[in-house]
């Protein structure tokens, strides 16, 4: 760990350089994580001022919603990702994910056949209006399918230029070298915050293997549990490690912009060490 000068950038894949601060869509949906959210005109705001505050990785799933997430998204911002050279100078990049069910509000299922991995990449293609893919991440290992069955069509759909770069969520260290015998793994999502740190062993391999690792729940659970503390909590997240990208969500406009402020907050050494303790 270290409490140096804070690079606020990453180059995933060596070739996508973005902002460390993103933006996590999950929270843009209605209760249960399913359908739209209750005011979609002011999700769509949320996602658009994100933007013109220098937001540019955005991470979304084709299980949000499901898929509604990725159509909000579309509609709000797709006219500055679909062109390289836009008003805010640099790519937007879309990070999506696939091998999830929802059979219903608050309900989630891993799906690992390669037959449903290939349906999950053709949809978010066509919900995302694009041609190729930033950052497809495999939402969940499914332990009823080897890794290498279910990521073989990813690895198809790279080779077909459908998809750029792959990445992993919620998963360990022998799964991710599993995995990278398939394609290259250029990015980890796990849970992780600064008070859940259960998986620390793999973002200090990501770290070492300049694999970007992105916290889910980089808030734990949201601003509501760590209200007075939300900046510190990023922070401390962005000192933690340097390879590092933080996806925090928010249905406000004003949380968004309180959110992206942790950017300019520098731990001492002492207290970026207390915290750590």
């Amino acid at each position: 760990m270290s409490a140096n000068k804070v690079s606020l950038t990453f180059t995933i894949g060596g070739e996508l350089e973005i902002n460390r601060m993103g933006y996590g869509g999950m929270q843009l949906t209605g209760t249960g994580v399913w359908g739209d959210p209750a005011n979609r005109d002011n999700a769509k705001e949320v996602l658009q001022a994100a933007v013109k505050a220098g937001v540019n990785f955005f991470d979304t799933a084709d299980s949000y919603g499901p898929h509604t997430n990725e159509v909000l998204i579309e509609e709000a911002i797709g006219q500055y990702y679909h062109k390289v050279d836009n008003s805010i100078g640099k790519k937007i990049v879309i990070a999506t994910k696939g091998g999830l069910t929802r059979p219903a509000p608050g309900q989630w299922g891993p799906n690992g056949d390669p037959a449903y991995i290939r349906k999950c990449i053709e949809g978010s293609l066509q919900r995302l209006k694009v041609d190729q893919i930033d950052l497809w991440q495999l939402h969940r290992v499914d332990p009823a399918f080897p890794i290498e069955d279910t990521l073989a069509p990813v690895a198809e759909a790279v080779a077909q230029g459908k998809i750029k770069y792959v990445g992993l969520s919620e998963t360990d260290v022998p799964h991710i070298e599993r995995a990278q015998k398939v394609v290259p793994i250029v990015s980890v999502q796990n849970l992780y915050n600064l008070g859940n740190r259960n998986w620390e062993p793999v973002l200090d391999y990501t770290a070492q293997n300049d694999i970007a690792f992105i916290p889910w729940f980089p808030l734990a659970s949201g601003p509501d549990k760590m209200q007075d503390k939300i900046k510190i909590a990023l922070a401390w997240l962005l000192q933690r490690s340097s390879n590092i990208l933080l996806i925090p969500g928010t249905s406000s406009i004003q949380h968004l912009h309180e959110n992206i402020k942790a950017t300019e907050i520098h731990l001492s050494e002492e207290d970026f060490a207390s915290l750590s303790n």
